[in-house]
Formats: structure tokens, C-alpha cells, sequence
């Protein structure tokens, strides 16, 4: 084990040095000493067969197929029967020796090795027929490539993104209706990329939990004796205690102290019989194995008293309502807000100043009203905004109310204004963040869209302000001068233009190719272009017909370099319409998909109409209203293995 703890500490030394070098432009140790470390390291993978996936001499090759091949396991996948009930597990236990785990909430992946090397991974799927991963497994972050036992290994773990990681991934994106709503459904769509680049990128984590076969190993008849024996391979498997009746009480209280500030996505534990043959003689039910249990966390919830509705005010006039209530623990970490999101479920929820309510986080990430206890429904919908004290309205689009604020001139979407500019899918500007903006508006640096590219005319003052300094003026300046060569459709859609998002900008500047075309479009040119109505199109013109617009707009021509992207991607969708619904597996998530669709030529749009050539679906089955309504017109339903083959047929 000394070798193995050496081989992932060099491993871990070497890739920060690598990071630190090649990613921060800083060097946190001499070259002679890397070399010397990644020698020691190479000497010590020849002598123990262990090779990590994340070590520095693996060279990963990345591969971009077009679906993934389906696999039916040796045998049938069971889920384990589940409780609640600490008195259940101790039961189950009695006084025979067990093992008690995590159950980790990612995605369950079987592994095979032959001679030493990872031959194969394999998906859980349904049980029954998985898919197989094994270009991605080969990017996993602390997966062994080779390993020194040279038989037949096959073992069972759970593929798993970190609390963390995920955090980091959700910062990057500015939408919010983009980002991933837990790190299970992250993970899922990391591990079945169809480009193991991106699941490269994701900092997925393989935790081991079960041996399946090892021909020639003598195990003692023991699981733990399995799991110690898996360590030795090089894998990290799951922790786990050893218990009986006698001391799950206080296992169960070990879990569920820790979980608190386990970055590892949990939903409960496992428990399993370390007598491998008392196990295995137990068989099983027609759906579950008899030789374990799972315990399922219930979400933790707590009783508070609401103070008051805050109303948050957006760039596009949007003012969301936000609950405040009295502070409360839960998961390990005090919360006092959780967002109501809309009016419509704050008069579900009939909320009123000094409210009993049951607050939770949902996935143990996102604080959620759970119910009102005592339903007063005294919260008054503002007649004005909270930031301009403007007037307001009430919007109904598909049965939802939302509220907005009415005043163009708002200062809140002028600060907005200036976010969205700077966001990803926009300009892209780092280190330009909502706090920052509105700094530099405050102290008059920035007036207008061109002005960010003039910082330099408040160097000293930007370098003397509290917060700031010389590295971190030089970090926004950088990141603004690399922000100057822009995509036509990034800067149409981050000049804020009401109801153009970045699929309505890519569509309108593959028909309008240059800023003049774009400029003097006519309404009855816009609505020509597919996903442009009329509305849309009546907006857009107008904003350009405004002489203020005009003149802004001419400053920051001034200041970027418009190009067209010009796709690789065979436009082999041409033509074709597609709406998808339901959740992906095949891709991270449904704007991936969109993406993979806008770049091959063809059109993703919200509703199925007489139009639409497929609607895509997992579940092809369900009684969707999108279902029923692709029936209605004749329209094919496909799930993303039919979209693929579509795609590789064209």
C-alpha cells in the first residue's frame, strides 16, 4: 500500500506543477525536480502493474463516435430493497458481521480488466442492457488504466461528479435556466458523452463497491477482504464500516454526521453481508438481491417563520420573488433565502409575512419552500419596482405569472444590461462580474457598451480601489482585448435586443451575414426566417431604428472585429426541425443537443407543430402533451439512440 499511497501522491504533485505551468503561468517547482518525480513515478507504475488514469503518463487519446453500443450484462442488475428505519438495518444485520457504505448518487458503471488493462466499462442501464463507456471510463479522474493482477476482474462502482466540481461547472455558466440542477444528472450526461474530451473535463470520480469475479483469488469468504484487495489494485472504493446489530446505531450516526460536509453526492447507505456464500445463498426476489438493504436519508426539513418577500429586479425587467425567513441549519450550513420563482407558485403557496413554513435543499444543493404550514396569502404583488420604483405588471404567458417591471430606463437593466454583455454566450468577458460593473458605473467609467474597452483611462484609480489592484486590472484589460474578435451572433445577442436569445441570433445572422444586412433588416426579412415571429421581428427592428441605439452601436463597432464562424459540422440536418422534451442521457443536457442540432443545419423550436419533422424523446411512450401532440399531426417521436442513427444515415 506504500507504493500505491506514492503513486497517488506523485500523481497528484505532478498535475498541479503541469496546471501551475502550463494553465496559471506560474512554476511551483524546477523543472529538474518534475523530471525527477515523474521518473520515480514511472519506475514506480513498472513495478506495482498500477497505472492511474489521471497520471501524467498516460497519454488518453479523445474520440468523438456517434452512439454508444449497447452491452446486456452476464446477469441481471438488481436494486436493492430500501427503509428508513435505522431499527430495520440492525434487523437485517442481527449478529452476523456486515458492511455498511455509502450510496453514492451518480451513475453505476461495471468494469472489466483482462491481462492488466481496462478492456471494458459498461453502464448499469436498466438493469438488464447497458452502454458501453469505455473511452470515457479511460478519462475518469482516479481510475486505474492498468492494474498488476493479470486475470479476469470484474467489478461494479459508482461514477460520481463532486459537490465541488459541480459548483465550479455552474459558475461557468451565466444562464441560469442552463445550469445543472444537481451533480447525479451532470454526471449521467459526463459519462455517456459521445466526445470523451468533455467527460475528460467534467472530473469524473470512480468509487468501487463491488467485486463481481477475480478468478484465483482467495478472499476468505469476506467482502471486506474484497475491498482491501480492490485498494491494493489501485482502485478508491467506497468507505464503509464493519457492523452488526450491536453497533449500527452508531455506524448510521458516524454517515450521518458526515454527510454534512461530504462532497460527495449521497443518498443514503448500503448495507451487505460480508459472508460472501451466506450472502449468495440467500438468491433473490424478482426485484431484489436478499443479501443487502439500502437506507435512503430522508430529506432533512425544517420549520421557520417567513420575514418578508424580497422582490429581485433583472435585466430584462423580470423581478423575481425571493422568500426571507428566519435562519435555519440544514445539511450542515445555515440558510435564511430560497427563491419562490415565480408569482404564480407564491399564490400556490399562499405566503404571508410571519408564515410557519418547511424549508429544505433540494438534492441537498438548492433551499426549497417544502409547504406552509399556515397559509395567510398576505404578501402583496408590488404595484412598484423596487429598484426604479417604476410601475409594474403582471405577465400570464402558458398559465404562468411573472412580474415586471414597466420603466425602460430602470437602473437595474442598465446594470443587467452590462452583465449580459460580458456573459459567456455574449462577449465573454471575465472578470467583469455584476458587483464589479456596477462599481465601475458608479464612479462614471463605464457609460456605454464601448467605454469597457477604454479601462485604461482609469488604470490608477481601478489599481487604488479597495478590492482591486494591479493584478486584477490587468486580468479584466486581458480578458477584455481578447473579447474584441467576436461571432456575428455572440455580439447581436449581447446587445440585449428584447426576446433575442443566442439561438435566435445564431438563425438571424446565418440569413443576414454582416451588421449592415443586419441593421437595415425589415421586419418582413426577419419573420422570413424560421423561429422569427412577428413580434420578435417588430422588436428587433426598432431597436436599430433608434437614433440612441445607433450611436452606441457605432461606438463599439469601433472597438471589435465581426467574424462568421464557419462550422466543420456536415450540414446534414438541413432542413429538418426537431423539439426536444423530457430529460437527455446521450448529451450533458437538452442545450447541448440543440447545439449538436444549430451546428449540423437544422432548427430546434419550443412547441410541435405541423412543422416540425421530430419530436425527440427518451420517452417515446409517455402521455406528454408534446407526445400526444406529435401524434395528433404525425409527427415521428424518436429518443436520442433514433436521433443518432439519423444522424448517421444523412
Amino acid at each position: 500500500m506504500a507504493q500505491l499511497d506514492r503513486i497517488k501522491e506523485l500523481v497528484e504533485l505532478l498535475n498541479e506543477a503541469s496546471k501551475a505551468y502550463y494553465q496559471e503561468s506560474r512554476e511551483i517547482m524546477p523543472n529538474i525536480e518534475y523530471d525527477r518525480l515523474y521518473d520515480e513515478l514511472v519506475e514506480l507504475e513498472k513495478e506495482t502493474g498500477i497505472v492511474l488514469a489521471n497520471s501524467p503518463t498516460v497519454n488518453v487519446g479523445y474520440e468523438v463516435i456517434s452512439e454508444l453500443q449497447k452491452e446486456t450484462h452476464e446477469s441481471p442488475m438488481l436494486s436493492l430493497d430500501k427503509t428508513k428505519d435505522v431499527a430495520t438495518l440492525a434487523s437485517f444485520a442481527g449478529e452476523r458481521k456486515a458492511l455498511l457504505s455509502w450510496k453514492l448518487d451518480g451513475l453505476t458503471v461495471v468494469l472489466t480488466y483482462n491481462n492488466g488493462t481496462l478492456e471494458k466499462a459498461v453502464t448499469r442501464g436498466n438493469g438488464i442492457v447497458g452502454e458501453v463507456i469505455t473511452n470515457n471510463a479511460k478519462t475518469f479522474k482516479n481510475i486505474p488504466i492498468n492494474i498488476s493482477y493479470k486475470g479476469q476482474l470484474v467489478l461494479r462502482g459508482e461514477a460520481v461528479i463532486k459537490y465541488s466540481d459541480f459548483k465550479k461547472i455552474n459558475a461557468t455558466i451565466e444562464d441560469a435556466d442552463a445550469k445543472y440542477k444537481n451533480p447525479r444528472n451532470l454526471c449521467s450526461g459526463s459519462v455517456r458523452q459521445l466526445n470523451n474530451e468533455i467527460t475528460a473535463k467534467r472530473n469524473v470520480n470512480f468509487f468501487a463497491f463491488a467485486l463481481i469475479s477475480a478468478p484465483g483469488v482467495d478472499f476468505g469468504n469476506s467482502m471486506a477482504n474484497q475491498m482491501k484487495w480492490l485498494e491494493e489494485q489501485g482502485f478508491q472504493v467506497v468507505e464503509h464500516k464493519e457492523v452488526t446489530e450491536a453497533n449500527m446505531q452508531q455506524a448510521v450516526e458516524y454517515f450521518a454526521e458526515k454527510i454534512k460536509t461530504f462532497d460527495v453526492p449521497s443518498d443514503g447507505l448500503v448495507l451487505m453481508y460480508d459472508d460472501l456464500a451466506y450472502g449468495a445463498s440467500l438468491g433473490s426476489t424478482a426485484k431484489f438481491p436478499r443479501n443487502g438493504i439500502a437506507f435512503k436519508w430522508a430529506d432533512e426539513q425544517a420549520e421557520t417563520k417567513l420575514k418578508y418577500i424580497e422582490w429581485s429586479a433583472s435585466r430584462t425587467g423580470l423581478i423575481n420573488p425571493v422568500a426571507v425567513f428566519e435562519p435555519v441549519e440544514l445539511e450542515g450550513t445555515t440558510v435564511s433565502r430560497a427563491s419562490v420563482h415565480n408569482v404564480s407558485i407564491m399564490e400556490e403557496l399562499e405566503l404571508g409575512v410571519g408564515d410557519s413554513i418547511l424549508v429544505y435543499k433540494a438534492n441537498m444543493i438548492i433551499p426549497q419552500i417544502a409547504e406552509n404550514l399556515t397559509k395567510s396569502g398576505n404578501v402583496e404583488i408590488p404595484d412598484k419596482c423596487p429598484v426604479c420604483m417604476g410601475n409594474t405588471i403582471i405577465k400570464n404567458e402558458n398559465g404562468i405569472k411573472t412580474l415586471y417591471c414597466d420603466n425602460p430606463k430602470c437602473p437595474a437593466k442598465h446594470v443587467k444590461a452590462f452583465s449580459h454583455f460580458v456573459s459567456r454566450d455574449a462577449m465573454n468577458i471575465e472578470g467583469l462580474s455584476e458587483e464589479t460593473l456596477e462599481k465601475f458605473i458608479d464612479e462614471g467609467y463605464i457609460k456605454e457598451f464601448a467605454d469597457i474597452f477604454h479601462l485604461d483611462r482609469f488604470k490608477e484609480e481601478i489599481v487604488n480601489k479597495k478590492g482591486f489592484g494591479e493584478k486584477s486590472y490587468n486580468n479584466i484589460t486581458a480578458a477584455v482585448e481578447k473579447s474584441r474578435r467576436v461571432t456575428l451572433p455572440s455580439f447581436i445577442y449581447s446587445l440585449g435586443i428584447a426576446n433575442i436569445g443566442i439561438s435566435n441570433a445564431k438563425m438571424i445572422c446565418k440569413q443576414l451575414d454582416s451588421i449592415d444586412k443586419i441593421r437595415n433588416a425589415t421586419v418582413e426579412e426577419l419573420v422570413a426566417i424560421d423561429r422569427v415571429g412577428e413580434i420578435m421581428a417588430k422588436k428587433f427592428v426598432e431597436y436599430f431604428a433608434d437614433e440612441e441605439n445607433n450611436r452606441k452601436l457605432n461606438n463599439l463597432l469601433l472597438e471589435v472585429e465581426l467574424y462568421i464562424e464557419q462550422s466543420n459540422d456536415e450540414q446534414v440536418l438541413e432542413g429538418k426541425t426537431f423539439v426536444i422534451t423530457g430529460t437527455v442521457n446521450e448529451f450533458a443536457n437538452r442545450n447541448e443537443l440543440k447545439k449538436f442540432i444549430e451546428d449540423r443545419g437544422g432548427k430546434v423550436t419550443g412547441s410541435v407543430t405541423g412543422k416540425t419533422n421530430y419530436l425527440i424523446n427518451n420517452d417515446i411512450n409517455s402521455n406528454s402533451s408534446k407526445n400526444k401532440k406529435a401524434k395528433e399531426l404525425g409527427v415521428e417521436i424518436i429518443d436520442e439512440q433514433g436521433f443518432m442513427k439519423l444522424v448517421a444515415q444523412n
